[in-house]
């Protein structure tokens, strides 16, 4: 068996190339996946569950898809919200390269930007982060990315995460927690978690 992952910055993975169709945003979408990305021969249950639960966004706005893989989760907020910019941002080039390729098939190639994480501009914040994040990089490095994103949150922002309640949903959010956001568990299905992560001060406001 291959060590190579979904995460690898450069998969060594040939490059198949498939197609997954899903609806969401009341729109049928069809995008190129490939081998070497996350979940590439479907639309990961988990990032169903996500678009399926957690409200998309409507009005204009700057929005990342942390962790993007080929881009479900970008393509469906580029759909939902046709004036907002999203941030569509992994560390693997062939999945930025998909990325691309599907964003300009659903007409967002303006709107949406790939990027790896060096490349996003420091001063960009987001009024939505939404991440099926990759669990399986380790708590300690998953931590990591977590601290770097969150704190980019707009404010009055939120970040929508889905995470598989037998791979610690409930332990992140109380993390988080600790961490002094405010996180509700907005909605569970099929074994997943949908959270809602804002700056705690943001929930007190609101």
């Amino acid at each position: 068996m291959s060590n190579d992952h979904y995460f690898s910055a450069d998969p060594a993975a040939p490059a198949t190339r498939v197609q997954v169709s899903f609806t969401a945003a009341g729109r049928e979408l069809e995008l190129t996946a490939s081998a070497g990305v996350f979940s590439a021969s479907r639309l990961d249950p988990g990032t169903a569950v996500l678009l399926r639960k957690a409200p998309l966004p409507r009005r204009a706005g700057t929005l990342l898809d942390l962790g993007c893989g080929y881009g479900p989760i970008a393509a469906t907020l580029a759909v939902s919200a046709p004036d907002a910019t999203v941030y569509a941002v992994d560390v693997n080039g062939r999945a930025l390269d998909l990325v691309r390729e599907n964003a300009a098939r659903i007409g967002a190639a303006d709107r949406v930007v790939p990027a790896t994480p060096d490349q996003v501009p420091a001063d960009v914040r987001f009024d939505e982060i939404w991440s099926n994040p990759p669990i399986r990089i380790g708590k300690p490095a998953l931590h990591e990315l977590l601290e770097t994103w969150l704190p980019r949150l707009a404010p009055g922002g939120v970040a929508w995460l889905v995470v598989s309640r037998n791979l610690g949903a409930d332990s992140l959010a109380g993390w988080l927690t600790e961490r002094g956001y405010a996180v509700d568990r907005h909605a569970s299905q099929k074994g997943y978690r949908v959270l809602s992560v804002s700056h705690r001060a943001d929930a007190q406001e609101s």
